[in-house]
C-alpha cells in the first residue's frame, strides 16, 4: 500500500464481453460538416430554405434571468417525482452508464491529497476515481436519436462507458429538422443513426454502433450489460417506464444557430430530465460525457470550482448554469414557441 492509499477493484458489472467484432467501414454520403472540433460551434441548420430565417433569429436569456446557485444532492420538491421516475433506469439497467470503462477508486488520506483536485470526501479520506480509456475521437461522434427509444439508450450508455463526446441531433416524433435529415442521409427513418466524422463511417443498428465504438474508441470489449441481446433491449425499455414516454414527441421550438453544450452522463437521473427537454425541443447539443471516473470531471472542476451535472453552456445566449429544474425552465423560456 503506497502513500497510504487503499485500492479497490471496480465492480463486476462491466465485465467485458468476450466476442470482439470489427465493423467494416462504409463511406457516408450527403452529410454536411457539423463540427470542426469538440470545441467548435456546429451548424445546425437542416434545410436550405430555412437558413436565412434561422440566421435572422437572435436569442437572449429570459427577462431578469439569473443563473441559480448549485445545490449538491438537492432535489426541488416540485420535481421529486420526475427525478424518482428517471432514477428507475438505474435499477433496470444495473447502473450501466454510471461508470467509465476501467473504473477504479482509491482512498487517499486528506492530508496526502494534492489541492485543486476533484475527489469525493469520505470521513478523513478523499475518494480518487480513475478510468482506463481508449483513443479519443478528434471530432464529436454525431448521433441522430431520441430519448425514449430503448435502442438509443443502449448507445448512449456505451457513450458514457467510453467517455466520448457526442453531438446529438434529436429526432423526436414529428420533428421537422433532423428526422428528415437522417432519412436523407441514411435512407431510412430508423434510430439511432451514427455518423463518425473522424472515419467517414455511418451506420444504423444499436448493437453494430456499440461494437464499432468499442473497437474504435475502447479496448474492443462491450460491457456484459450491453451484450445480452433481447434481455438488454427489454431492460433498456423498462428503464424508460418511469418517465412515460418523455423525450419522444416534438414540441414546437426555435432552432438555434449553434448547438448547446451539456456536461452530463447517461446514468444520472438529473441529466436525463434535462435531456428529455432538449430532445422534445429538437435542440442539437454536444454532450461532454463525464461518468464516474472521467477525467473531464477534473476539467469542469477547474472551470467552475466544483463538479456537478448537468451543467449547461449555451453559446447562443452566453448562459452557463447548473440545476436540472432551472435548466429545463430556461430551455423552455428561451427556445419553445410561445
Amino acid at each position: 500500500m503506497a502513500g497510504g492509499a487503499l485500492n479497490f477493484a471496480p465492480p463486476p458489472i462491466f465485465s467485458p464481453f468476450s466476442r470482439r467484432t470489427i465493423i467494416p467501414k462504409t463511406v457516408r454520403f450527403a452529410i454536411r460538416a457539423s463540427s470542426q472540433s469538440p470545441d467548435a460551434s456546429a451548424s445546425v441548420k437542416s434545410k436550405e430554405g430555412e437558413e436565412k430565417q434561422q440566421g435572422s433569429l437572435t436569442f437572449a436569456p429570459p427577462p431578469n434571468f439569473k443563473a441559480p446557485e448549485p445545490k449538491r444532492f438537492g432535489v426541488r420538491p416540485d420535481k421529486a417525482l420526475d427525478i424518482l421516475g428517471a432514477s428507475l433506469a438505474l435499477f433496470f439497467r444495473f447502473g450501466t452508464g454510471v461508470f467509465a470503462s476501467g473504473y477504479s477508486v482509491s482512498l487517499v488520506p486528506k492530508d496526502e491529497f494534492p489541492p485543486g483536485q476533484y475527489a469525493l470526501d469520505v470521513s478523513d479520506y478523499k475518494v480518487k476515481e480513475t478510468s482506463k480509456l481508449g483513443p479519443r475521437p478528434e471530432k464529436p461522434i454525431e448521433i441522430y436519436e431520441f430519448e425514449s427509444c430503448p435502442f438509443c439508450r443502449k448507445v448512449r450508455e456505451m457513450v458514457a462507458v467510453l467517455d466520448i463526446d457526442v453531438l446529438f441531433y434529436p429526432c423526436p416524433r414529428n420533428g421537422p429538422n433532423f428526422r428528415p435529415k437522417a432519412l436523407q442521409m441514411g435512407g431510412k427513418q430508423q434510430f439511432p443513426y451514427m455518423v463518425d466524422p473522424n472515419t467517414g463511417v455511418s451506420m444504423y443498428e444499436s448493437d453494430d454502433i456499440i461494437k464499432y465504438l468499442a473497437e474504435k474508441y475502447g479496448d474492443g470489449s462491450v460491457p456484459i450489460t450491453l451484450s445480452l441481446g433481447l434481455l438488454t433491449t427489454i431492460t433498456a425499455g423498462l428503464a424508460l417506464v418511469g418517465r412515460s414516454g418523455k423525450g419522444s414527441i416534438y414540441s414546437p421550438a426555435k432552432l438555434p444557430p449553434k448547438p448547446l453544450e451539456i456536461w452530463a452522463y447517461e446514468g444520472s437521473p438529473f441529466c436525463k430530465y434535462v435531456r428529455e427537454v432538449l430532445v422534445e425541443l429538437e435542440l442539437p447539443h454536444i454532450q461532454r460525457s463525464c461518468a464516474r471516473g472521467s477525467a473531464k470531471r477534473q476539467i469542469l472542476y477547474e472551470k467552475v470550482g466544483h463538479f456537478q451535472v448537468p451543467y449547461l453552456q449555451d453559446p447562443n445566449t452566453g448562459v452557463e448554469m447548473f440545476e436540472s429544474a432551472e435548466i429545463v425552465e430556461y430551455l423552455k423560456a428561451t427556445y419553445a414557441n410561445q
